[in-house]
């Protein structure tokens, strides 16, 4: 199956052909895209293509899983655009065009928030007054799906024991970061709520912050809410805390070099992982496997190793060696009671799989 798998972000285009799960080839463009933007000579020849496929950031309550795109879908996800403004326009945009450009090719949607449909409604209400939440589809929908449902599938081929069986907390720490629970190969609790702001301080986000402070700059600091949206989404986290463009590799060299802002932003985002991560745990109803994945989860050594000691009565011990390493691997020490494992994050492989199942499913015209 040759397979054209876009993924539109809030600032960038990256483009992957798969054949059979090999990548044939990956184009990143560094700007997202607009409404009636020609991808022509971006993507591949559509007699070549089975299918497209495209990342959606949220489904919103109507798409629980893989999709084909037509004008109701994409009138759909137009609706929830507020739901993830940064990302769901450019997602539309992107899908408008590859229907126009590949006619005669199947164009299926897939969602980071399918993967937590199985979460409980213990874990995915909020507290509010019950006719707000039915009225206005108030919940915890969660992100990053795509991510956790591959680094889940791919650490337990890595470590050669069945999905189903393991209890695990996968961490997708990137410029997004969240953590999930995953019991029986199904998502049970995670970090991200009804946005992506929930949860784990992030490399500009906030993540979560008691709303009466929130409130309490609303109603007596004159901080208008527009203004508080764009602080709380790219003006804080560890680009807030330390002074940097919030890179993890620009926050650990400032640390180093003695920035005390610096160091005190890595103090916060690793206790704010480690209390998330035992949360799932708990939510898991144990631990057998720690998944780091992303671009901080996998590159990021001294995050690992910070985390897992502060994990260690959970029976989480690492390897420092191993940990020091690099690809995809197992890091965690012999006889730790939890195997923790380095897996690339591969959204890509993820949305081929579904996208193979959803039209295997498809009748035959």
């Amino acid at each position: 199956m040759r397979t054209l798998v876009v993924n539109p972000g809030s600032s960038s285009l990256k483009v992957v052909l798969l054949e059979d799960g090999d990548r044939v080839s990956a184009t990143t463009i560094d700007h997202p895209v607009e409404p009636g933007e020609d991808l022509h000579g971006l993507v591949a020849e559509p007699e070549r293509l089975d299918a497209v496929v495209v990342r959606f950031v949220h489904g919103g309550p109507e798409h629980t899983g893989a999709v084909l795109v037509d004008d109701r879908v994409l009138a759909d996800l137009v609706a929830v655009t507020e739901l993830a403004p940064l990302h769901n326009p450019p997602a539309v945009a992107a899908a408008r065009a590859l229907v126009a450009h590949y006619p005669h090719v199947p164009v299926v949607a897939c969602f980071d928030t399918t993967f937590h449909t199985t979460i409980p409604a213990a874990a995915s209400t909020y507290a509010l007054p019950r006719e707000w939440n039915r009225r206005w589809g108030l919940r915890r929908y969660g992100f990053h799906g795509l991510s956790h449902a591959w680094a889940v599938r791919r650490a337990a081929e890595l470590l050669a024991r069945p999905a189903l069986s393991l209890r695990v907390v996968s961490c997708h720490l990137g410029g997004g970061a969240s953590v999930c629970a995953v019991r029986g190969g199904r998502s049970v609790d995670t970090t991200m709520g009804f946005t992506p702001m929930e949860g784990l301080v992030m490399q500009s986000r906030s993540g979560s912050v008691d709303p009466g402070l929130l409130l309490h700059l609303l109603q007596r600091h004159d901080v208008t809410p527009d203004r508080l949206a764009a602080v709380l989404d790219r003006e804080s986290g560890l680009k807030g805390l330390s002074g940097t463009s919030g890179d993890i590799r620009e926050v650990l060299a400032a640390r180093e070099e003695g920035h005390r802002d610096a160091g005190l932003a890595l103090d916060v985002y690793v206790h704010r992982l480690v209390g998330q991560v035992a949360a799932m745990t708990a939510s898991a109803g144990g631990l057998d496997v720690l998944v780091f994945t992303g671009g901080v989860g996998e590159h990021a050594p001294v995050v690992r190793s910070r985390t897992a000691a502060g994990l260690a009565h959970l029976g989480v011990s690492l390897d420092e060696a191993a940990n020091a390493g690099a690809g995809e691997r197992v890091i965690s020490a012999t006889g730790s009671a939890v195997r923790v494992v380095v897996v690339e994050a591969r959204e890509d492989l993820e949305m081929e799989r579904q996208a193979r199942a959803l039209l295997r499913e498809r009748p035959a015209p």
